[in-house]
Order: C-alpha cells, then structure tokens, then sequence
C-alpha cells in the first residue's frame, strides 16, 4: 500500500521525532502541517491564537465578501465546465461545480499550489480525461478527447513549459501538423506569408527563418502564441505565461493580450502573481483542492483580499528582519572567477563574500551571467579560473556530490536539475546524500529508515502527494519546489544557494519558503539569493549584488535598495 499525505487539520497533531542522524527545520516542527504553523505570516487579531476555533470561523465568515459566486452566469459564456472531476489515484486534482469564461474577456485562474489549475485547463485542451462532467463550448456540448480536437473546438494552450522542436525554425514550429499543402507537397509559400502576416499584425520582432534554440525565452514565448494564433483558435490558455519572463517582457507579452482581446480572443491565465493578475485580468476565478471557491471581476479585488482566497487565511509579508551588522565569519568566498563557454566570456572577474548570518542577493536581468554563477559555486562547472572557498577551505574543481558536503542547493530549474523524473519522493528526498551514514546500514541503503525521514520531511514541508511512493514528476510545481527546500534544508549546511526559490509558486508557500531562509539566516548560515523579483531581492537580502554582462555591476547596502536604484545600476 502506498503511504498517504497528511490532510490538513484543524488543530496541531503530535510531533514525530525524525530519524536519528535527522535534525528538523528549527522553528518547524516535523508531523505538524505547515497551515496550523505559519503564525508569521498570519493576522491573528490579539488575544487570540493561530488555531483558535473562533479565528478560523471569522476566517471563513471574511470569505464571504466576494460578490460573484462561482454559479452566479456570465451574460455571453463562451466556455462552460459543469460539474468536472479529475483524480489521480486517492487524489482528488479538480472537483469544479460550475466554471464560466466570460466572451472575449481575459479570465485569471488563481489559486495555491496543487489547487487543479493547471490540471482543469489540460481537460480543457484534452490532455486529460474529466473523470465526469460536461463542457460547453458556444453552449453546445464538447467531446473534447485529444488536444486535436480542442483545436478543432478553437481552443489552444501555450504551456509553462514551451512544446518547441529546437533545431527546427519559427515557421515550421509554427505549421507543424497543420502544414498547408499544394496537392500533396508542403505549400511553403503559403506558410509563410500567414506566419508573417501574424507577426506584423502583432508587432513581434522575429525572423520566420530563424531557428529556435536561438531564441530568448520571450520570443519562444512568442513563437508558442502565433501557433495558438495561426490555427485561428478563438480561446487561448496560458499557464503560468510570465514565471521566466524579465520585466520589460511581461509589459510585451500584457500588450499583445490586450491586442488579442481586441481582436475578439478570449484568453485565460494561470498565474501566481498577483499584481499582474490586477493589472491584466478582467475577471479572476480562485481554485482551492480542486474546487472554485469564488469569481470576482477583477474591479472589486486587491492583492490582500485575493490572498486570503487563495489561502484561506489572511497572508502578510511584514516578517520583522534579523539584524546583520557584517561581523560574521566568511562562509563563501570567490575571488576573480572567469568562465568562457563557446569562446565568449559568461563571467569576468567575479569576485564575492558571503557571510554567516547574511543573505547575499544577486539581482540582475536573467541570461547575465547568474546560472553559470551557480553552476561555478555548486561545483556543476568547473572550467573557470579564480578560486571558490566554502570558509577557509578551497573548493574549486571538485565534483557537484562533494560539494552538497559544503553547499546546500536550491537549483533554478528544478524540473532540470531539482529531481530525477523517474524516481518517488522518497528517491529524490536523499538525492546527491544517499552515501550519508544515517541512510546506510552495512554497505546498503537503509530503506526503511529512508521512507520514515521522508515521511517526516513531507509532513513537515507539507508537500501534498499520494505518499512517498509518489513520483516527485507528478506532483504540482509548487510541491515539488516544497520537496526540494525540504531536501536541502533537512541536510544542514553552513551556506546555501537559492536560486529563484520561489518561482513557480503561490502565495503562501512564498512566504514559507521567505520564513524558512530567515530562519536559516537566524541560525548562522550564508544564504546566496539569486532571484530576478527585484522585490524578493529588495525584502529579502542584506547586501544585493546587481551583475550585467557576466560582471560585477554594483554592491548595494539596504539603505540604498529600491526597484528603481536596482535597474539603473543593471543597466
């Protein structure tokens, strides 16, 4: 029998103790479910506790503010879903009463990590089968079985995750398996005068002939809506549109939406952030496990009270600091480290200290040199010149194994590098400490002790999941991102590089995961913040480190931090 996750509760369960060897997160207790544990980031009013039954009823009672009920009908639907369900084996991934997309409008799908988003828009697009239920599309039923027959339906979905071959071009990407022909030849002609007819209606700046693995990932981005657009789909889904984008990229990709609602389009994005959800949206539906909880034009909406919607429970950010006053010891050090890759220089002459106690933001607009920086301090690149040290010790050109022994990692790309795709959560859970003396028994791995720390991580970490049999690759972005900070904090370490922490994920998890560094801060570790949310770097770090170009742009102090201070020393 597969374990089983914990389910939230009402109160505060027992704690378990975790293996021998093991030590908890501090100030998180192992066995307790991170809802009933995250008074930081509660407003409780005073005189009352987190999990006061009298709380959590006032809690529900705010709810009920939103004025559009998720059954309330849109005058002109263009996209109806009754009563759908989706489970994945005792899971329950979408359980949507009744959810309606308002006609050449621009719907926003919020809502925590592992609340069916994503899941209900791949039923729509026909990468999943409802369990039950009905969609209507321009009120007439839809067999939607394939996502050949969503197109057909005038629906298309540009993935999180771009569905581009590489070494083909914009055009051809863009034709694939809707080729016009003439007779039985590809009318190539044809092809391209539509693609580029597409890209001067959009003013997109690209080159049909170019090849995408020599793209940006704004223009891939772009690449993925002019398919949506030459197959003259009237409804386009987008998951999670802006996770990678830079600032100046998610303004380009909100014009062209506006453009396309223009044009008579009816878009819905799923998305986490909610300041661009306010500043795109015309309406939002909030998803909590599985079901629609409410829909409110986006008019009557703040980001407090989307939140709490999203959450179930009031969210703040406002975590008093932990002072640093500089004195720490130096935890990691690097000094004139230069990389080249493909005869062009990605590093020139970095040089930096972070130390215990700090957290070290390094800010910048991403493709500046910052993943070859984490790959140079976890060991994964090793042909540079300079010198790394971890304290006193010198590290460089040492394998990515040996360097878990010094670095915990929290990876970017944590679909990349944050898990293997094959293995269960509890494989991954001792991923790269597998030869660690607590999971050995005489020469072989100690399964059952392995499976009892995993058990104990998920539940403090309250990665949401099947059991630890699980495969890690099932699982939401957001629990999969709970599963890796889990790892790296679980095996202590006296510096760790987080590298976009937080990417990917809601609300809530953010300001665990935001908690879970000041923690590790509190405790003396050295923390290297790589993030491309000037307000998570401006909130979060000490000292931030702007790079351009592959170099050292700037140190700032926390008097000087400010978006606009950030962005003129990047450029």
């Amino acid at each position: 029998m597969p374990d089983t996750t914990n389910s939230p509760t009402t109160g505060v369960q027992p704690a378990t103790q975790p293996a021998t060897g093991v030590q908890p997160v501090s100030g998180v207790q192992p066995g307790v479910p991170f809802q009933d544990l995250t008074k930081w980031a509660t407003k409780a009013p005073e005189g009352e506790t987190l999990i006061s039954t009298a709380y959590r009823d006032k809690v529900t009672d705010d709810l009920k503010f939103v004025e559009n009920k998720p059954g309330v009908h849109k005058p002109d639907p263009i996209l109806v879903a009754d009563n759908v369900t989706r489970k994945f084996g005792g899971m329950t991934a979408v359980d949507v009463s009744h959810f309606e997309i308002e006609r050449h409008g621009i719907t926003a799908l919020i809502g925590p990590n592992g609340a069916g988003k994503t899941t209900l828009m791949k039923i729509l697009f026909g990468l999943y089968k409802a369990d039950k239920g009905r969609i209507l599309i321009n009120g007439s039923p839809a067999a939607i079985r394939s996502p050949h027959d969503a197109i057909d339906y005038g629906i298309s979905m540009v993935h999180q995750h771009f569905v581009l071959v590489g070494n083909l071009t914009i055009t051809e990407n863009i034709i694939l398996g809707h080729e016009p022909r003439k007779g039985i030849l590809l009318d190539r002609g044809k092809a391209r005068q539509k693609v580029d007819a597409l890209i001067r209606r959009y003013h997109f700046d690209l080159n049909p002939e170019s090849r995408i693995e020599n793209l940006s990932v704004g223009e891939k981005q772009r690449v993925e809506i002019l398919k949506a657009l030459y197959n003259e789909s009237s409804i386009i889904l987008l998951d999670e549109p802006t996770a990678v984008l830079t600032p100046q990229e998610v303004q380009e990709l909100f014009a062209m939406l506006r453009q396309l609602k223009k044009d008579g389009r009816t878009i819905i994005i799923i998305t986490h952030k909610l300041k661009e959800t306010l500043a795109i949206a015309d309406n939002i539906t909030i998803l909590r496990r599985g079901e629609n909880i409410a829909s409110l034009p986006a008019t009557q909406a703040t980001e407090d009270k989307l939140a709490e919607l999203m959450v179930g429970r009031p969210i703040s950010f406002d975590v008093q600091r932990v002072p640093y006053d500089g004195s720490g010891p130096v935890k990691l050090g690097l000094k004139n480290i230069c990389l080249k890759k493909k005869g062009r220089s990605v590093l020139t002459d970095i040089s930096l200290e972070c130390r215990a106690g700090e957290i070290l933001g390094i800010a910048g607009v991403e493709g500046n040199g910052q993943t070859e920086l984490i790959e140079v301090v976890t060991g994964i690149e090793n042909h540079f010149t300079g010198q790394v040290c971890c304290g006193s010790q010198p590290v460089s050109a040492i394998s990515p194994r040996r360097m878990l022994d010094y670095v915990g990692h929290i990876p970017e790309e944590r679909g990349k590098r944050g898990f293997v795709k094959g293995f269960s959560n509890w494989e991954n859970l001792i991923l790269g400490y597998h030869y660690r003396p607590e999971y050995v028994k005489h020469g072989f791995l100690n399964i059952r002790r392995i499976k009892q720390v995993a058990r104990d991580t998920i539940k403090q970490f309250d990665v949401r999941t099947d059991g630890i049999d699980q495969l890690t690759s099932s699982l939401s972005g957001g629990n999969q991102q709970k599963l890796i900070i889990g790892r790296t904090l679980l095996h202590q370490s006296n510096i760790i590089v987080a590298a976009q922490p937080t990417r990917g994920v809601d609300i809530g998890v953010k300001a665990y995961i935001y908690h879970l560094i000041r923690e590790k801060k509190a405790q003396g570790t050295a923390v290297l913040l790589i993030t491309d949310e000037l307000s998570e770097a401006i909130g979060m770090a000490d000292r931030i480190l702007v790079m351009n170009n592959g170099r050292t742009a700037g140190m700032l102090e926390r008097p000087e931090f400010s978006e606009s201070k950030i962005i003129e020393v990047m450029l």
